[in-house]
């Protein structure tokens, strides 16, 4: 095998890593509507603990301890969601990290290519374009993971949100 034949693989490689940042927007959207749903969701339970009053002592009581539950439930969520928001951030750098390193990698592989089109290909640059491809997996699989997460804690909001509109 020679470098020429490689070249075409080195060519998808190299445009599909530079492509590997709008990875990003996978993952995007859904941090932002955990974000949205989270801040909603703690506006209702405000506007109720602040607005709702009965005349009977009992059904009182029995309002402030709803209150009293879904702020437990919103904390408890807030607590998983702010451990995950660092590391959302983290999972974001290090879909750059692999997009920038890929993309180096993809670029010189086709410059060397390019300069010894009729060489043999060795083992390493075997390694090297199976590296480059490997990055822009690893960063969609990131990226899929963590919208997969936002969404998980959206739905667990927006299910506390329901409950909190049925209980109070």
């Amino acid at each position: 095998m020679t470098w020429g034949e490689y070249q075409a693989l080195v060519q998808l490689s190299a445009g599909m890593n530079m492509a590997i940042l709008s990875f990003v927007d996978i993952s995007l959207p859904a941090i932002k509507e955990r974000r949205r749903v989270f801040e909603k969701a703690q506006q209702e339970l405000e506007r109720h603990k602040k607005t709702t009053r009965h005349n009977d002592a009992d059904a009182q009581d029995a309002h402030n301890r709803s209150i009293s539950e879904m702020d437990q439930k919103m904390y408890l969520l807030w607590k998983e969601a702010a451990a995950f928001s660092s590391e959302e951030d983290s999972l974001l750098k290090s879909t750059g990290v692999m997009g920038v390193t890929g993309s180096v990698v993809s670029l010189v592989l086709l410059w060397y290519s390019a300069q010894h089109y009729n060489d043999p290909i060795s083992l390493l640059g075997k390694i090297l374009i199976g590296l480059s491809f490997g990055s822009l997996l690893g960063a969609f699989i990131i990226n899929f993971m963590t919208a997969s997460q936002a969404g998980m804690l959206t739905r667990k909001c927006n299910d506390i949100r329901s409950e909190m509109h049925d209980l109070l």
